[in-house]
């Protein structure tokens, strides 16, 4: 049965990790996960309109999107591409523009891509640089968000095929 919902765990005071189901091959949720376009339609989920998604795929190229949330302000994460296995992994940094006291240490996101009989497995694991900002992204609303991009996702991945 595909999970219509993303489980969010602590598998480490430093750490969260999603895990969701797509009824879907891993290379379409990988091209949706990594196209400019495509990430425009999911990444703010519900709750406001991206003004821009700027993706250079390479190791040591950067990404950066932004988003003006319903309550007309700006939010803004960007980092840098550690390590890409097309179709299968992607490691990068994330920094919140917005975080209190401006940017801290980025934390290290790494998100995987498993497939089995057609669909595919997502697996977002973010090691954050202490138990404190892990603490703060699981209550800054960060899940009810997450949740609204996971459905989002489901809906365009089959006009993808």
């Amino acid at each position: 049965m595909i999970s219509t919902k993303a489980a969010v765990t602590l598998p480490a005071d430093d750490q969260i990790l999603i895990t969701r189901e797509f009824d879907a091959p891993k290379h379409l949720l990988y091209r949706a996960w990594t196209t400019p376009e495509l990430v425009q339609r999911w990444w703010s989920g519900r709750r406001g309109k991206v003004d821009s998604i700027d993706i250079d795929l390479r190791v040591g190229g950067t990404w950066r999107y932004v988003m003006t949330a319903q309550g007309g302000f700006e939010v803004a994460f960007h980092g840098e591409y550690l390590e890409i296995v097309p179709d299968e992994k992607i490691v990068h940094t994330e920094i919140f523009e917005g975080a209190p006291g401006g940017e801290s240490e980025p934390a290290v996101i790494t998100v995987t891509f498993t497939e089995e009989d057609g669909r595919t497995r997502l697996e977002m694991l973010t090691q954050c640089p202490s138990k404190e900002v892990r603490d703060a992204i699981m209550e800054s609303g960060m899940e009810v968000g997450m949740q609204e991009q996971m459905e989002i996702l489901d809906e365009i991945l089959p006009t993808l095929r």
